[in-house]
């Protein structure tokens, strides 16, 4: 019997620590497939910050660097420019890319850096307390905010939606949005990640995957109540799909 499914080489077989529901087990999972079908696992360098994404170095069996809370982008930048034949993944949350990070994140982006971003986004700051996040939605209760995010009477703000943001950019080439609440979006966002690690091998620029991701924990909801609100309330503010593709015209001029 030929096995159709087995455990990818590049993903280390230990219990994970995240809470039960997480999405990012799943991100993880399908990363790592990517790299073994890819056959790129021994020139990979995946860098994962504070938060959530802390833990990634215990899940992916390949070179991995921590850097400073939101410095993840620089630190990509630097990796890729030293090492332009490796392949190189930032592994971001909401609060550190798209909060402290924002600064690395846009111009890094508008730079036309040549590595992939995973930009996992569930609303909410997961690993520090559940606290208001640059994403929270709109009436969205957090720590923080315990009567929901007010953006005009408390002067929260409004949720920011990165990938829109990048996609402004010219070095950009790259920005799509998945999720991984059913089975057909974790399938369509393995694809949107294989394109941008394809695209980075080939030199096009900037990539990025948005990710929208359950926190079960953070969210005060059962797994089975957090996929649904992430589908009825989180997509209509996220709309999912690849938001900005200029590979072709990257390439056919010539990458940036």
């Amino acid at each position: 019997m030929k096995p159709v499914y087995t455990h990818p080489e590049s993903l280390y077989p230990v219990q994970t620590k995240y809470c039960a529901g997480c999405g990012h087990g799943i991100i993880t999972r399908i990363i790592c497939e990517l790299i073994d079908e890819m056959g790129i696992r021994g020139k990979t360098v995946i860098t994962n910050p504070v938060g959530c994404a802390i833990w990634a170095d215990l899940y992916f069996d390949t070179d991995t660097v921590q850097p400073p809370h939101g410095r993840t982008p620089a630190a990509a930048t630097g990796i890729k420019r030293v090492l332009p034949d490796h392949t190189v993944i930032c592994y971001q949350g909401d609060g550190d890319m798209a909060a402290i990070g924002t600064a690395e994140m846009i111009h890094a982006a508008n730079r036309g850096e040549k590595f992939t971003t995973i930009f996992v986004n569930n609303a909410i700051y997961g690993m520090t307390g559940g606290q208001m996040a640059p994403t929270t939605l709109v009436g969205q209760k957090a720590s923080t905010a315990p009567y929901g995010r007010d953006p005009v009477g408390a002067g929260m703000g409004y949720p920011i939606r990165v990938c829109e943001l990048l996609a402004t950019l010219e070095g950009a080439r790259y920005i799509a949005r998945g999720a991984v609440n059913s089975a057909a979006n974790v399938r369509k966002t393995k694809r949107y990640i294989k394109k941008a690690l394809e695209a980075q091998t080939r030199g096009a620029g900037f990539t990025m995957v948005e990710i929208l991701s359950q926190c079960p924990t953070n969210w005060g909801m059962n797994p089975v109540q957090s996929v649904e609100w992430l589908e009825k309330e989180m997509i209509a503010v996220f709309p999912l799909g690849e938001i900005k593709d200029t590979l072709h015209a990257a390439e056919k001029g010539g990458a940036q």
